[in-house]
């Protein structure tokens, strides 16, 4: 009995430690570089390239993807109202059938980009890859980045632990109750932006450069 209270009060530690972590570096990144998210067009700088984050299209369900359909909409309206002249879409492309830049460069052709000015990214499989590879492959030291605010938030804090200057343009949310399960990953993944800087993660893949000059 002696030993099981024992394992349990190191149990309960270890979650109250656990929580706490979580929660400072949840707080962190909500404030750090809260100056450089914007929902406001107004507030941006004009830079040569826009990071377009990429996510699935079509949800489990067979429904239209409100976050993707929203960025798209923000990326196309960065493009349009000249704060950026390019756009790199970067996503996932690691399964057959599946190609979340091809998916995205389709859609912004059809809200008005021109297909010149975007490039695909197929190996954005995760936030940390996608910031890094506009630095390292695409040769951008200051972007804006495009997604949900939320998002947007990690994305532009990992930018800057790379020496990027990144500024964040916020694609609009979905509903409370439909992003319950995208906001509750997100703490976590929050958590492990810090883990990943700790023992100096690096994108998946590297590859050939493709300068946009």
């Amino acid at each position: 009995m002696k030993i099981f209270k024992k394992i349990l009060i190191i149990g309960l530690i270890f979650f109250g430690m656990s929580a706490l972590f979580v929660l400072w570096a949840n707080i962190k990144i909500d404030t750090d570089y809260e100056d450089n998210i914007t929902s406001n067009l107004g507030n941006l700088p004009n830079e040569k390239v826009g990071l377009l984050l990429g996510t699935s299209k079509i949800l489990a369900n067979g429904k239209p993807n409100p976050y993707f359909f929203n960025r798209i909409k923000a990326a196309a309206e960065l493009y349009h109202a000249g704060r950026i002249q390019n756009i790199i879409a970067s996503g996932d492309n690691s399964r057959k059938n599946y190609n979340e830049p091809e998916d995205m460069k389709n859609e912004l052709i059809k809200a008005g980009v021109p297909a010149d000015k975007i490039y695909e990214d197929f190996a954005g499989f995760r936030t940390l890859d996608s910031v890094v590879r506009a630095k390292e492959i695409f040769g951008q030291n200051s972007f804006i980045i495009i997604s949900q605010r939320f998002h947007n938030e990690r994305a532009v804090y990992i930018a800057y632990q790379f020496g990027i200057v990144a500024y964040g343009y916020n694609a609009k949310d979905v509903n409370q109750y439909a992003g319950f399960k995208t906001n509750a990953r997100e703490k976590l993944a929050r958590a492990k932006v810090f883990w990943d800087l700790l023992f100096d993660v690096e994108p998946k893949f590297g590859g050939k450069k493709i300068l946009i000059e």
